[in-house]
């Protein structure tokens, strides 16, 4: 078993950082914190175009993860350039509200791929690196909607988070004696274009949703993403953080 250091100031100096969903409401916001704390951010999405022009230590590069080739084909390409990945964070992710008896067979495996194989095809790659080296932390984008289940989802998308949050903490025992860390955030409703596309963004009230009385901004997430993903969470692992308001109280 690794030596486990004690936890120190969220500094990422000299990291590499694999971010998924990196063009995304929240994943765009992860990619600049990570990259302001110190980190060299490989950003990555399914589009072209994205918002990093210009912006120090971030590299956007296509990706799709639901493809294990360019699974493998990424993962070598950062190795190859970088000599390691130190943080994975994944955030890519598809949302559906269809209730179950309208729901499809194309609409559940179009959210399971994404949301579910999203997760495992990097897992799988870059865990075993981490291991090799005796250091690693991982980062996934689960949702409260697997705690509550759904907001203003539908079961495909709340049984896919869920099944998220399960890969977690498989994880988390089995690279726990290598110092490889895993661990899951569970937003909210948080102000993004995918949030907005599945709800009517009434104003959250005392009745229907955040007793902390508003809804969720990118930079709430990604700042509980720097913390899991630095040396500030030395001592937690398999762990799912809640950051919703207060909608989910464990």
């Amino acid at each position: 078993m690794v030596n486990i250091p004690i936890s120190g100031p969220a500094n990422l100096d000299g990291q590499v950082a694999l971010v998924t969903g990196g063009a995304g409401g929240i994943g765009s916001e992860v990619v600049r914190t990570l990259a302001g704390a110190g980190a060299t951010v490989i950003a990555t999405d399914v589009g072209d175009s994205h918002p990093f022009d210009g912006v120090p230590n971030v590299y956007y590069q296509r990706y799709n993860v639901t493809s294990r080739a360019e699974t493998d084909a990424i993962v070598e390409r950062i190795v190859g350039a970088h000599g390691k990945i130190d943080i994975l964070v994944m955030c890519a992710g598809t949302i559906a509200n269809t209730p179950l008896w309208d729901s499809t067979d194309e609409e559940w495996e179009s959210i399971w791929r994404v949301n579910v194989m999203g997760v495992v095809n990097p897992m799988r790659r870059i865990f075993p690196l981490m291991k090799e080296n005796g250091y690693g932390k991982i980062v996934a984008l689960g949702s409260v909607a697997a705690r509550i289940g759904g907001v203003a989802s539908g079961p495909a998308y709340v049984g896919a988070k869920s099944a998220v949050h399960g890969v977690i903490k498989w994880a988390a025992k089995a690279g726990a004696p290598h110092g490889v860390y895993c661990n899951a955030v569970a937003p909210g409703p948080v102000e993004t274009p995918m949030w907005a596309s599945v709800t009517d963004r009434k104003p959250p009230s005392a009745h229907n949703s955040v007793p902390l009385g508003r809804y969720g901004q990118p930079e709430d997430i990604a700042q509980s993403i720097l913390f899991l993903a630095s040396p500030a969470s030395n001592w937690i692992t398999g762990t799912t953080i809640d950051i919703n308001g207060g909608q989910y109280l464990n």
